[in-house]
């Protein structure tokens, strides 16, 4: 009997460098998103539902501009990450306007989701072999969790920095995420600019692609408390996946199994990057590997 497996999609953030709901935007010549590539790999792999993360403001068009498609091939469902979505006793400050975060996100989940899952973002290509090696390594009866991988070569764009989640791997187990935020040509720099570190281009690089089991809820609820006690009245604080993650590493709660994808990545970081990740994926498509 096949295994329900989830995939749960993280669109509910702005693209604010892209400069509008890049999630919305299409990227070939029949009128799809990104997001349409995701789910057709996700229902070939096996998984057998998506909940979407989003904002009620842009429920109405996304649920019509995409959802409605993407319901024809696979289950969907929605769910809501607000800023006011918070654990009992806790209260929204007035001036806080940005989302708390992508554990905050996948928290919102928690209702929806009672099996094992894996989360992507909104407004990345992933590719078929990502989606296929975390769904095969989420139906193994483990309570590890995992992530696929790229290559830092796989994941750049010529069009700005990126920000990547750099990590320690050994002997194919998770050891730790370090988010480097401006990263250019394998390089990063921690002073503007002004001096530069080289990364191995094969290093493995976290894109949220992330397989858990339930029980993350639970981890993630108490560490959100502890988060919102020390820092709910920041503006511009957010709860990371990554850092959950990191946390349950650190106090041998958890191994995280690494799965490594040699495929290239595309995503729409900048306006710049849309045509070349137009033509990649409508070359997919030419080739036949979408229908």
């Amino acid at each position: 009997m096949k295994k329900d497996v989830t995939l749960v999609v993280m669109a509910a953030g702005m693209g604010s460098r892209f400069g509008g709901l890049k999630q919305m935007e299409s990227i070939t010549d029949d009128g799809r998103v990104l997001l349409d590539f995701s789910a057709y790999d996700a229902a070939e792999a096996g998984f057998t539902k998506i909940v979407f993360v989003i904002k009620h403001e842009i429920a109405d068009d996304f649920i019509e501009t995409i959802g409605k498609r993407i319901e024809k091939r696979i289950k969907t469902e929605y769910v809501y990450q607000e800023t006011d979505m918070l654990p009992e006793g806790f209260v929204c400050p007035t001036e806080r306007t940005k989302p708390w975060g992508t554990a905050h996100a996948v928290l919102c989940c928690k209702d929806a989701v009672r099996e094992p899952f894996a989360i992507v973002n909104a407004d990345d290509y992933y590719g078929k072999t990502a989606f296929k090696k975390i769904y095969d390594e989420l139906i193994k009866d483990s309570s590890d969790y995992c992530m696929t991988g790229f290559r830092l070569k796989n994941t750049l764009t010529e069009n700005g920095y990126v920000s990547r989640g750099i990590c320690e791997v050994k002997d194919g187990i998770l050891e730790s995420v370090t988010e480097r935020t401006k990263i250019s040509d394998c390089k990063y720099t921690e002073d503007d600019g002004k001096s530069w570190v080289a990364i191995d281009p094969d290093t493995v690089v976290s894109m949220n692609l992330w397989g858990f089991k339930p029980d993350i809820f639970g981890y993630i609820e108490s560490g959100f408390r502890r988060f919102l006690e020390a820092r709910i009245n920041e503006p511009k604080s957010e709860y990371y996946l990554p850092s959950v993650v990191s946390e349950l590493i650190e106090k041998g709660e958890k191994k995280v199994r690494v799965l490594t994808a040699e495929d290239k990545w595309y995503g729409v970081t900048y306006k710049e990057d849309k045509q070349s990740v137009s033509d990649a994926i409508n070359d997919m498509i030419k080739r036949g590997l979408y229908a």
